[in-house]
């Protein structure tokens, strides 16, 4: 399988369901690694496995509590850290380049990336939203800034 140099880092994400999904999809990414950090459930939970379908096997990945020692960590290896989150900074995933070497955060269900994270981030992006609704749900969410992530380095 070819890896990209992509970390995906979940912080406080409640569903293990969510998190399963995001296994599979950090799986068809080639994503390099999954952090989960916070309250994020990780292997072996019990109801990772249902939408993980085998992808905890293939995908590297850890659990670390702190999201800060996570960006101190990647900073240090000269990744850049972009936050994917609705605030007045973002900026669309659309026009933003992805360096080589980046890692990509996502929050909570409810109240997203934390305050503290986002103020240790390189970058905000957020996915336009063309309805009524402001969000999409996280397992989502990750599979569209994944591949478009891939699709900048591919075609450049």
């Amino acid at each position: 399988m070819n890896k990209h140099p992509l970390i995906i880092i979940l912080e406080d994400v409640r569903s293990a369901l969510n998190v399963g999904a995001i296994f599979r999809t950090a799986d068809a990414a080639g994503a390099q690694e999954l952090i989960l950090t916070g309250i994020t459930p990780y292997p072996p939970h019990p109801r990772i496995p249902k939408t993980a379908l085998g992808a905890t096997e293939n995908v590297s990945w850890k659990h670390i509590p702190l999201t800060s020692e996570v960006i101190t960590e990647l900073h240090a290896k000269k990744f850049n850290i972009v936050a994917v989150e609705v605030t007045v900074r973002a900026v669309s995933l659309y026009n933003y380049e992805f360096p080589d070497k980046t890692a990509i955060i996502f929050g909570n269900e409810i109240t997203g990336v934390s305050q503290e994270t986002l103020a240790n981030v390189d970058q905000t992006v957020k996915i336009p939203m063309y309805g009524i609704k402001e969000s999409l749900n996280v397992a989502t969410t990750v599979g569209i800034v994944a591949f478009e992530i891939i699709r900048q380095w591919e075609f450049k």
